[in-house]
């Protein structure tokens, strides 16, 4: 019979067309070892004494090898013909009896539905790319896919997710410049995952990241999730003395993530996780350039889905390499504050004021230091708390001198964004705006 009348699972017939041989190989045999090792894992119904648990075993083992011969001839069937045919043609080229034909159908179901979809915008950083994909690649799932969106970048990433098409399922597409949230919703159309995990160019996966969220979802019987983010090893002093600022209990950290305390957390872009149908009723990620994840964290809540942290899914995040790009980022942030409020009313709380009251601090009490020099002890009793925290997190003289810059400009930087928003909006009557728009890279 020919196997092109036989229905294709999930229709999947124009994304089986651009699958090859090398993948086809790789996703089988991982599909096969993890099927037979989760029947391993099962729990037996009945308690077995020792002889009966070796039974169970060899059991399993029968059926395993049972289910692989179901499956060998059309395998190698396919083998043959995707060397030089993709697998869409290898259907409507080749007959098979019934019972290849249902092996056949069986693989392509399994090459062609996904659990996870991994959406990554890019933006000039082919290097972050190659380390995270690397990250991605040690721990391979047969469900997952990963969708790289190049967003007008000049230095391009195709070279480096080429080079990883042999052990992952990658999908690589380009766009011009919009900005990340347009990319990712680009990416979102292209993907075919029941969940969609929103994840950073400039993040890596630690390993039992996946494992981490099965289980969480399992928990949890959530519509969206998140997790923490940790600074490496072997990020920069720089990058960990950002980190600390952002997620300290000194700053503004610990509604980032770092607590469990559902009501106040909101996934971030860094690390979030949606159902895909979810994700494409709500119309995925607003047209704002800076807060567009929060944006869509409220949306996710407001229309009556559960949102749910997963501590133990966490990312290593490197974050800005230097303190003036990173100044940028945190005042955009203070900005997007009173876009978001804008947008959604009622949802300010008094920890996004803090950043504010505390510039407006710092400068009265930098003014009223040239008249009493005791009027800036405050900010260097606040200092020595930062430093002292930083050295007890990563037990590093030059990252906690560094801590204490970064958790000024953070809180000051979003301060003064919040204030000038604050004023232009609320006063002034004006639109959403962003600032550094032309050089927010640079």
């Amino acid at each position: 019979m020919v196997l092109q009348k036989l229905p294709i699972p999930y229709n999947k017939s124009e994304r089986l067309s651009k699958l090859n041989f090398f993948y086809v190989t790789n996703r089988f045999v991982q599909y096969l070892n993890h099927n037979y090792h989760t029947s391993l894992e099962r729990p037996s119904r009945k308690p077995q004494i020792h002889m009966g648990h070796r039974k169970n075993h060899i059991g399993h083992r029968k059926n395993y090898i049972r289910h692989r011969k179901n499956y060998i001839r059309p395998f190698f069937t396919i083998c043959k013909y995707l060397k030089s045919k993709s697998l869409q043609q290898a259907f409507s080229n080749r007959q098979f009896s019934r019972s290849h034909a249902h092996g056949f159908c069986e693989i392509a179901y399994i090459c062609s539905v996904m659990k996870y979809s991994i959406i990554i915008p890019v933006y000039n950083r082919p290097d972050e790319v190659g380390e995270l994909l690397e990250s991605i690649a040690a721990q391979p799932r047969p469900d997952v896919e990963v969708i790289i969106v190049e967003d007008g970048s000049q230095t391009s990433c195709e070279e480096v997710v080429a080079h990883y098409r042999n052990r992952l399922h990658t999908i690589y597409l380009s766009k011009e410049n919009e900005g990340p949230a347009a990319a990712r919703n680009y990416g979102a159309r292209q993907a075919s995952g029941e969940w969609f995990i929103i994840l950073d160019s400039d993040v890596v996966l630690p390993p039992g990241y996946f494992e981490a969220v099965d289980s969480g979802l399992e928990k949890l019987g959530c519509d969206a999730f998140g997790g923490p983010d940790r600074a490496a090893d072997t990020f920069t002093p720089v990058q960990k003395a950002i980190s600390y600022a952002m997620t300290s209990f000194f700053t503004t950290g610990g509604i980032r993530g770092g607590k469990k305390k559902m009501d106040k957390f909101y996934p971030r872009s860094y690390n979030m996780g949606i159902r895909s149908e979810v994700y494409r009723k709500l119309g995925g990620f607003s047209s704002m350039r800076f807060g567009e994840d929060i944006d869509f964290s409220y949306r996710i809540v407001e229309n009556g889905y559960k949102v749910c942290l997963i501590p133990q899914a966490w990312v290593w995040h490197k974050r800005r390499t230097d303190f003036h790009k990173f100044f940028k980022q945190v005042y955009n942030s203070g900005i997007a504050r009173i876009n978001l409020e804008k947008r959604h009313p009622r949802t300010m709380k008094a920890v996004h004021m803090l950043p504010a009251l505390f510039t407006a601090g710092c400068f009265i009490m930098i003014v009223g230091g040239f008249a009493c020099l005791w009027s800036i002890l405050p900010l260097a009793l606040y200092a020595l708390l930062v430093f002292a925290g930083s050295l007890a997190t990563f037990r590093s003289l030059r990252v906690a001198l560094l801590s204490v810059p970064a958790a000024f400009i953070q809180l000051i930087g979003y301060g003064s964004g919040f204030i000038v928003a604050s004023v232009r909006r609320n006063l002034l009557k004006e639109n959403e705006f962003e600032a550094f728009k032309d050089n927010f890279y640079k």
